[in-house]
């Protein structure tokens, strides 16, 4: 008969199993902070060499720092003061428009039974929207605080990291490790911004030869939310459709067309097309990237997807010097 097999774990393994438990349930609890940090971290990337430039004219750091707040901050605003007008103005005249066209529609036996439960609901959907803003505000003004911090302690942060470089000239490795993921990182926010500016342009003269009212701000708003792959194309399409159902529904449909048609054109040629060029990573990673984000996270999965890989990459690439660094070593 052949004799039972004993498993024996020492009181070390049991040890360490408990602490990695603890450290991936506190790392799971720590998710939004780790979250906010990497987003914080993205915008350090992007701000400090153009903080670094306006350092060698002896402006301080700091005040180059909110030199660059207000000026975001104040082409965000003006996109906001530019489209909310017209908006306003094309929505009273849709309102207005209403009662006719739901009569319509009722005549071809359409049932609004669907929008009437919406609007029924529509007051808690506004005290949630408000207090969502709220929160958002003071994520906003947190993150604003970190990022500032971040790039101060720029110069500074290689002597944080050298614990993670164990050879040589650990120093050296840090910052060559950070300026690789600056400038990695510093690519994709550069990326971005092409794409928001393709993505406005071609809405503007796709809407312009339309003939619909309003196009520069209803362009500046489909760029400005092309930073939210897939979602941000939806929402940016539902104020133009608003407009041109304003003058018609036939130029409602085709402004409705107009956006899948770029939205296709964004997802399958210029995203992928743009990543490689400006951050080095293939089409076909950059689209299951975008997916993958998507799909575990959501939103925030997917605008954080592209900058996750291109850190891990830089990561990899680093244990992979390290461990053949320490095999060559090894063989001396």
């Amino acid at each position: 008969m052949a004799r039972p097999i004993k498993i024996e774990i020492s009181h070390k393994t049991i040890i360490f199993t408990v602490f990695l438990g603890i450290f991936l349930a506190l790392l799971y609890q720590a998710r939004y902070v780790i979250l906010l940090f990497f987003i914080a971290v993205i915008f350090m990337s992007a701000l400090s060499p153009l903080v670094d430039r306006l350092e060698k004219f002896k402006i301080p750091r700091g005040v180059a720092i909110i030199f660059f707040y207000l000026l975001i901050w104040g082409v965000i605003s003006y996109g906001i003061a530019s489209l909310v007008p017209p908006l306003i103005e094309q929505s009273n005249k849709f309102i207005s428009r209403l009662p006719q066209t739901v009569e319509s529609f009722n005549n071809g036996n359409f049932d609004i039974s669907f929008f009437q439960s919406q609007i029924s609901s529509l007051p808690q959907n506004i005290f949630r929207f408000v207090l969502g803003a709220f929160n958002n505000v003071i994520a906003v003004f947190t993150l604003m605080v970190v990022i500032f911090y971040l790039i101060i302690e720029r110069k500074n942060l290689k002597r944080y990291l050298v614990f993670l470089f164990g050879d040589g000239d650990r120093e050296k490795h840090a910052e060559a490790f950070i300026n690789n993921v600056e400038r990695k990182l510093g690519g994709w926010v550069r990326g971005q911004l092409i794409l928001m500016i393709i993505v406005g342009l071609m809405s503007y003269l796709g809407l312009t030869f339309l003939g619909v009212e309003f196009a520069i701000p209803l362009a500046f708003l489909a760029g400005l939310l092309e930073i939210i792959p897939n979602v941000g194309p939806t929402i940016s399409m539902i104020p133009a459709v608003l407009v041109a159902l304003a003058t018609s529904p036939v130029l409602a449909v085709a402004v409705f067309a107009l956006y899948i048609i770029i939205q296709q054109l964004e997802n399958n040629i210029i995203v992928p097309k743009v990543m490689q060029k400006v951050v080095g990573l293939k089409p076909l990673i950059t689209i299951l990237a975008l997916l993958s984000g998507f799909k575990i996270a959501g939103i925030a999965g997917a605008v954080l997807s592209v900058p996750t890989v291109l850190v891990l990459e830089i990561v990899i690439n680093e244990f992979y010097r390290q461990h053949k660094h320490s095999t060559q070593t090894l063989k001396k």
